[in-house]
Formats: C-alpha cells, sequence, structure tokens
C-alpha cells in the first residue's frame, strides 16, 4: 500500500495498466499490467524497441489514450477515471507535448506558434521567454521554412513549456536529427528539467540517451522489463551518438 507521503512525491503511478487494440483475433495487447511510480520533478527515459508498449504508457498518462484496465494516477488523482473534459483540463493545465515531427503551423513564426498555446494557458508564461529557455529568442520572427531542424524542434519544445507544464512528454524528440542538433535538443530538456522542474518522460530507442536520466524504465513486449536508477548521470554534451 502506498503511503501518503509517498503519493504526495509521486507525479505518476499505475497499477497493472492494460491496453489492448482491437477484437477477437485481431487484438493487439499493447500493455500488459504495468505497474510502474514516477517521482516528481525526474528526467525519466522510456527505452525499447517499437511495439514494446512505451508509446502507448505515454499517450495514457499523457491523456490522450485510456487503458482497457488498471488504474493510473497523476499525483493523487485518478486519471483513469477522468471524464474527457476533465481530461481537455488535465492536458490544457498541465502537459507538454514534444513529438518527433515538429508540428509547426507554416504560416506563423516561431513566436506566433508559441502564443498559439500561451494564449489558451492559464499561468502561461511569454513567448519570447519561452522561446529564450531555448536559446531562440533572436529567431522569433522566422518561420519554420526558415529554420533548421533542431530549432524548428526547440520551437516546438518552447510551445510545450510555455505553459509551465507539470510534465513534458517527449516522443522520440530528437529521432529526426543529427548528433550535433539532437544534442542542442537534449540540452533543453535538461535546461527545462533544472529551470522549471517539470517531470520530464522521453520515449527513445536510443539507448545512450538513457545515460542522462535520473531512471530508466525498460519496456519488451508490452511489459517493463526492468527500471534502472542512473547513480550518474551524463549532460547531453557528453552522450555518443
Amino acid at each position: 500500500m502506498v503511503t501518503e507521503n509517498k503519493v504526495s512525491t509521486l507525479a505518476f503511478s499505475t497499477q497493472n495498466l492494460t491496453k489492448i487494440y482491437g477484437e477477437g483475433s485481431a487484438a493487439v495487447q499493447a500493455l500488459r499490467g504495468v505497474t510502474i511510480e514516477i517521482p516528481k520533478g525526474e528526467m525519466v527515459v522510456l527505452l525499447g524497441p517499437s511495439g514494446s508498449g512505451k508509446s502507448t504508457l505515454l499517450n495514457i498518462l499523457g491523456g490522450l489514450d485510456r487503458a482497457s484496465s488498471g488504474k493510473a494516477y497523476f499525483e493523487q488523482r485518478e486519471l483513469s477515471a477522468f471524464t474527457d473534459s476533465e481530461l481537455t483540463r488535465y492536458r490544457r493545465n498541465h502537459v507538454g507535448f514534444v513529438f518527433q515531427f515538429y508540428n509547426l503551423m507554416p504560416s506563423l513564426t516561431a513566436k506566433e506558434n508559441v502564443e498559439l498555446v500561451t494564449e489558451i494557458a492559464t499561468n502561461a508564461m511569454d513567448a519570447e521567454e519561452a522561446l529564450g529557455l531555448v536559446g531562440l529568442k533572436n529567431r522569433a520572427d522566422h518561420f519554420p521554412s526558415q529554420l533548421s531542424g533542431g530549432e524548428q524542434q526547440r520551437v516546438a519544445i518552447a510551445r510545450a513549456i510555455a505553459k509551465q507544464p507539470t510534465v513534458l512528454f517527449c516522443d522520440e524528440p530528437t529521432g529526426a536529427l543529427d548528433s550535433s542538433t539532437g544534442r542542442a535538443v537534449l540540452r533543453v530538456l535538461q535546461n527545462v528539467n533544472k529551470e522549471l522542474g517539470s517531470t520530464i518522460m522521453i520515449v527513445t530507442h536510443a539507448a545512450n540517451t538513457a545515460k542522462m536520466a535520473d531512471r530508466v524504465v525498460h519496456f519488451a513486449d508490452g511489459g517493463i522489463r526492468e527500471i534502472v536508477q542512473n547513480c550518474h548521470k551524463l549532460s547531453a554534451e557528453e552522450i555518443e551518438w
């Protein structure tokens, strides 16, 4: 049994979480009884091959999908029992998302892309401040087509952190980037974790990325194979590509 004091230090916890897509002979079990605890303020890497369940867990904890059975908690609230409107408020007020493909509006400048979030968030920072945190304040008036891939990803991160999220979910954030640009993006995520105190969860295939995490969750066949805590974390610059 988890004590109330312990629960208060957790960003997320799950109990026997399952997810099944489809029915009958076509059913696919994406999660098979996942139980995990994620402390607040940590940088956590979910590591494993495609189809191992890591993105499915991320989507459920991010309020983008629902589990088939089991329970998921955000802090002390049962996320798995939220209504659709409660999930919408949860995503708006607490969650930032960063994906492999940047999903920027091509007709808007970097600043205007960030302002898409700041205009609806309840505790948003200024768009230029968010761009400053990712080192792009001087590129605020540039359109996505005028930015490199790494710069576009950093704009996407600025957009996600502008609401000052409690948790930041990143699904393959460096998957489309070269080594130099990828390290720059990882450095930004480390800085966000340090400066804002956000819990950060990163889904990746890249094993070396795990060396910068507080905690590494190894996935296989829809379940957790192993959880490793890093006693010595590497900086983004030390990561081998």
